[in-house]
């Protein structure tokens, strides 16, 4: 998780740096489909897939991350599946809050960041947590964090203070679709 964060942090750094116009915003975006069909996401093209073999008992895997840029900004989305019956037999909404809010205090400061979002939600039933974060600049990253089933799906973009950049994160977080229902 705090490697995650650390990427929010050079990206936002990046974002705050660079001064990036919205012409920048403009490139091809591409379907992101599982393997297994469990998802669906929008991501800027290209996308780099790998995987990351995180040692956790509770994991059933490696962890899957897909990472792009678009004008300068990080678009990341993962997911791991945790051991059989692991989420079951916890409570997703303290998770979902736990995973989602990890490092991100310490990475991002209140006294110097604003906490725009900040909440449990859900997606087609299932748990997660929302957290938006910008500086004073008006850059900002959105971080996303969902269980379903057994498996935990993570959302991270950052964002330039410009509406073309802005409205390239909300169409990745809202483009997040998963195939399991509730």
């Amino acid at each position: 998780m705090l490697k995650w964060c650390r990427r929010a942090v050079v990206g936002l750094l990046l974002a705050t740096g660079a001064g990036l116009s919205s012409a920048g915003m403009a490139q091809t975006w591409t379907d992101v489909i599982a393997p297994d069909m469990r998802f669906k996401i929008e991501m800027p093209a290209p996308v780099d897939r790998g995987t990351v073999d995180e040692k956790q008992a509770s994991f059933d895997g490696l962890r899957t991350v897909y990472q792009a840029t678009a004008g300068g900004h990080n678009f990341d989305f993962d997911y791991v599946d945790y051991q059989p019956d692991f989420i079951s037999q916890r409570d997703s909404k303290q998770m979902a809050y736990e995973i989602g809010r990890g490092a991100a205090e310490k990475a991002f400061p209140k006294d110097k960041y604003k906490y725009v979002r900040d909440e449990a939600i859900t997606l087609e039933g299932w748990d997660g947590y929302a957290l938006d974060i910008e500086s004073e600049k008006g850059d900002g990253v959105v971080m996303r964090t969902y269980f379903v089933k057994n498996r935990l799906y993570r959302l991270l973009a950052t964002y330039a203070p410009d509406e073309a950049s802005k409205a390239a994160v909300r169409r990745f977080v809202e483009s997040f679709k998963v195939a399991d229902t509730r």
